[in-house]
């Protein structure tokens, strides 16, 4: 072949169809006859190219085309042919064990400091958050009675910042705004701590529509002390001290547009006893596309022949 003959580095990478179903059936293969869980985890889950789920599946192709998922999906049965339909019941057991994050704050930017610059008044936010799926349109924000609330962000509990206000009287509140959509199983963790006059008893509430109704999720929980006589420990940047990490259930919050969280203070503080908190996070399960689910229908049939 002449060097004008020769193929051009772009069409070299194309791979034509059927090659592309040999590679794709080649490399699903030799990762499932290893780890059957993590390749059926990852084909249910599709919703993407092969090339994409190459790291999922925790190997290495070098140059791998883009392979429609598709394609994926017509070799699915084959492979429940070869591994074994029983293997739908490690699938199922896989997925439901595993969370992903679907909003969090973890207080990544300093208030402002100095006379006449800290942060004052009824409420103050430190907006979207900073990691997970969802944080378009999340909020986090300290709401207070009083206009003499001062909002500070101290060390926090292992990481760098935390949310602290001050002036605490009963009803006063932190509040997180973040939406659910496409999950479900929800979980709330967030870790809190208080000054020794700071208010230590809270509840926990949560509205699905907007603020109109709410319900309860912690009907009192008790906010430990952080540094001085008592104190079970100290905050730091540094050290992460999970006594003080609350971890809950939101029953109800599945699936859903809006999701609105208060912890709201039970007792009142002294004018300059703070609370504080960081880390807050809220993870669920991600809901099968209509997609999966038609391919798990699939692989049933599939199962069923085989027998």
């Amino acid at each position: 072949m002449g060097i004008a003959d020769a193929p051009s580095p772009i069409a070299a990478r194309h791979v034509q169809p059927r090659c592309a179903s040999r590679l794709c059936f080649g490399l699903i293969s030799s990762v499932a006859a290893r780890q059957p869980r993590k390749i059926l985890i990852a084909l249910a889950r599709a919703d993407r190219s092969v090339s994409a789920l190459v790291p999922e599946l925790g190997c290495q192709v070098p140059d791998t085309p883009a392979i429609p998922v598709t394609l994926v999906r017509n070799l699915f049965g084959v492979l429940l042919m070869k591994f074994g339909f029983a293997s739908l019941a490690v699938l199922a057991v896989a997925s439901s064990a595993s969370a992903d994050l679907v909003c969090g704050w973890t207080i990544t930017t300093a208030f402002p400091t100095g006379a006449g610059n800290v942060p004052t008044g009824v409420t103050y936010g430190v907006g979207a958050g900073d990691q997970g799926a969802l944080t378009a349109g999340s909020s986090l924000d300290s709401v207070h009675s009083s206009a003499a609330a001062t909002y500070t962000s101290p060390a926090g509990n292992g990481s760098q910042y935390a949310f602290s206000s001050n002036n605490w009287a009963i009803g006063d509140y932190y509040q997180a705004a973040f939406s659910t959509t496409g999950y479900d199983t929800i979980t709330l963790s967030w870790d809190q701590a208080r000054s020794s006059t700071g208010p230590a008893s809270f509840e926990l509430i949560m509205s699905t529509d907007g603020g109109a109704n709410w319900s309860t999720i912690l009907a009192s929980y008790a906010v430990l002390q952080s540094g001085g006589g008592g104190a079970p420990g100290t905050w730091s940047s540094t050290t992460y001290n999970a006594l003080y990490t609350t971890t809950t259930s939101l029953a109800g919050a599945e699936n859903a547009s809006s999701v609105i969280v208060r912890f709201r203070s039970l007792v009142a503080g002294a004018s300059t006893g703070s609370n504080r908190i960081d880390n807050i996070f809220i993870n669920g399960n991600a809901v099968p596309t209509p997609g999966a689910v038609a391919l798990l229908g699939l692989a049933g049939l599939v199962g069923r022949r085989r027998r």
